[in-house]
């Protein structure tokens, strides 16, 4: 039995009832409509970048498509659309936080030469300035070779010692050797102490390229605010600042990727408490 079509044509795709618009509570909006072509019909509105015929909802553009090939030579068009709402060019930071511990070099602990605030007892090995100008001679350290500032050639000499066994190269400091006082037990043997880290993960969207080159010339950068370049990325919740030594938020780590006519922006911001030093990353 032939095909008796009566009707709308439908020789171009015909928008259904209910489509259905999500807001993710960070500015991104996110639209799936369906519509209804002849299978003689055109799909030529069906590319990325495509319009949304929803004149409210106009500035969402078309991400992806797909069609169900229905009976009856009529197909079923499924698009998604992405646009970000309140007429604005970037979304709010959608982040989240990680706490934890990473082992670090024991010579990089804030209690090491100095006593450091929040020590009840300290600091671990000391300053030369606390043994009279140079750390005493060591009787536990291994023999160390120096060049003689007499004869400029190489001599072996007592490594130093400062407090808890830190064992020293010179009376001065110099390379740190370890820790060689069996009768510290809690330090003895030990090269490592585990640190406090906090790193910040997050998503926004963009509409300007603009915005993304901005971003990405802007990585390996420490600031001491919640954005880089103007563009907001640590939420009010967030930690920011400046330490002893620099800004404390590093943007570690930028991905990007189309989303729609979008840009999908993921991050990686590291958080230091002392802040990150100005001698070897660009302060902002």
């Amino acid at each position: 039995m032939a095909i008796v079509k009566q009707g709308d044509a439908l020789t171009s795709p015909k928008l259904q009832p209910n489509a259905k618009f999500v807001q993710d509570g960070y500015g991104l909006i996110v639209g799936t409509l369906t519509f209804k072509v002849d299978k003689a019909g055109s799909s030529a509105i069906f590319y990325r970048g495509s319009p949304c015929p929803i004149s409210a909802f106009s500035f969402c553009k078309m991400h992806k498509a797909s069609v169900e090939l229905g009976a009856l030579e009529l197909d079923t068009w499924t698009a998604e659309y992405v646009g970000i709402g309140g007429g604005l060019s970037v979304t709010n930071p959608n982040t989240s936080m990680a706490n934890g511990l990473t082992a670090e070099n024991i010579t990089s602990h804030p209690n090491f030469f100095e006593q450091a605030t929040g020590f009840s007892v300290g600091p671990i090995a000391g300053l030369p300035s606390d043994f009279g100008g140079a750390y005493d001679d060591s009787t536990l350290g291994p023999p160390v070779t120096v060049i003689s500032s007499v004869t400029n050639k190489p001599v072996v000499v007592p490594s130093s010692e400062g407090y808890n066994g830190a064992c020293f190269e010179t009376g001065m400091g110099g390379r740190f050797i370890g820790f060689v006082d069996p009768e510290v037990p809690e330090l003895f043997g030990k090269t490592q102490y585990l640190a406090a880290t906090t790193t910040y993960s997050g998503v926004i969207y963009c509409t300007a390229l603009a915005t993304v080159q901005g971003l990405l010339s802007n990585l390996n950068t420490a600031s001491s605010t919640r954005s880089w370049g103007g563009i907001t990325l640590v939420p009010e919740w967030g930690l920011s600042g400046t330490g002893d030594f620099g800004n404390r938020n590093l943007l570690s780590q930028i991905n990007v990727e189309e989303y729609g006519l979008l840009y999908k922006v993921i991050y990686e911001i590291r958080y230091s408490k002392d802040g990150w030093p100005a001698l070897v990353y660009r302060n902002i």
